[in-house]
């Protein structure tokens, strides 16, 4: 199944019926396994622990502050959030504050109004930008540490449209709500619609979205798993971007949230085969691929290693870059093939 926007790039604005991703059977089975895992929490501990609740609020707040370079260790959040002294950057204390407040009044936030994300938005960079609570005026590029352009965020005129119709179409979308709330978080992102800050709102509107599905999730730390893995985070949003659909971000977005209820659940996930782990086996597992086959697509990575989609992709893309492989395009898709082997 395929879902298309109907016309060009959220980069310019545009009226969108249905941003662009394919439905896959690894996202299948993943929402599967999470509404399992759900049913089998809610009644749980997790609803029910004042202190495991509080461990996971503050898991939350020191992982997605984290991802933006904020320094401070659980330790140091749990000491500032109680309210003693910590010899930290002002700036990254106020963030853990105003984090804080947020994330303990989100059920507060209407999850479909552009009014409550910007008040969100305005509680989150309260003191830390002169345009909290509001969209941005200006032109926003997103570059990698090495300062390379990315992509630019929609032009800001169309930002306010743009964000009120990927709202309305989480809204109205029949979709299981881990697809299409993990949709909105890699559209938002592509939007960029704050001057700073759009990170941190868009895996607290992510959250925001799955506890309106459960309330459990309000107290399920997704953001420390992504945090966790936030190399694999990052590659997969440039993957998306590269793809032009947000397939694999919603794949790890899934794999994620799945790993955050399994920890939650006391179930440890089954780590991969040391074969799998080993560099030279990935590399050679992809060569004696290729050998019998022109193309290799990150779907027969994951299956034939049994990694997620975001290591996956690191895989051949570090494999082109050293160039062994050079990426082309597969119909809609990309795929890899040898150097120079047309």
């Amino acid at each position: 199944m395929k879902w298309y926007n109907i016309v060009e790039s959220w980069k310019v604005g545009r009226v969108m019926k249905n941003p662009p991703f394919e439905i896959t059977q690894a996202m299948l089975t993943d929402a599967a396994e999470i509404a399992e895992l759900v049913g089998r929490l809610s009644a749980g501990k997790l609803s029910s622990s004042p202190i495991l609740r509080r461990t996971n609020r503050i898991r939350t707040i020191q992982g997605t502050l984290a991802i933006e370079q904020n320094t401070l260790s659980i330790e140091q959040v749990t000491a500032v959030l109680n309210g003693r002294h910590v010899i930290a950057p002002p700036r990254d204390i106020a963030e853990v504050k105003n984090a804080y407040t947020v994330y303990e009044t989100m059920a507060e936030l209407d999850p479909y109004s552009v009014d409550s994300l910007l008040a969100a938005h305005g509680a989150m960079m309260h003191g830390l930008i002169d345009e909290a609570g509001l969209f941005r005026s200006g032109s926003v590029g997103v570059a990698d540490s090495e300062g390379n352009i990315l992509h630019m965020g929609t032009l800001p005129r169309y930002v306010p449209e743009s964000v009120e119709q990927l709202l309305n179409w989480v809204k109205d979308s029949d979709l299981p709500m881990v697809i299409k709330s993990s949709v909105f978080h890699y559209e938002f992102e592509l939007i960029h619609p704050f001057a700073d800050g759009n990170g941190r709102i868009g895996r607290l509107w992510h959250t925001r979205l799955l506890a309106e599905w459960n309330p459990l999730f309000a107290w399920l730390p997704v953001e420390s798993i992504i945090h966790n893995r936030q190399r694999e985070y990052y590659d997969a949003i440039n993957a998306s971007n590269n793809a032009g659909e947000s397939t694999i971000f919603i794949e790890f977005m899934l794999a994620a949230i799945k790993t955050a209820l399994l920890e939650a659940s006391g179930v440890k996930e089954k780590p991969l085969g040391k074969n799998a782990q080993n560099a030279a086996y990935r590399r050679q597992f992809v060569l004696d691929y290729l050998g019998g086959k022109p193309l290799i697509r990150n779907a027969d990575l994951c299956e034939g290693l049994g990694v997620s989609p975001a290591t996956a992709n690191r895989i051949l893309r570090d494999l082109n870059e050293d160039c062994t492989l050079e990426r082309v395009r597969d119909g809609k898709f990309w795929a890899y093939r040898l150097k120079g082997k047309a």
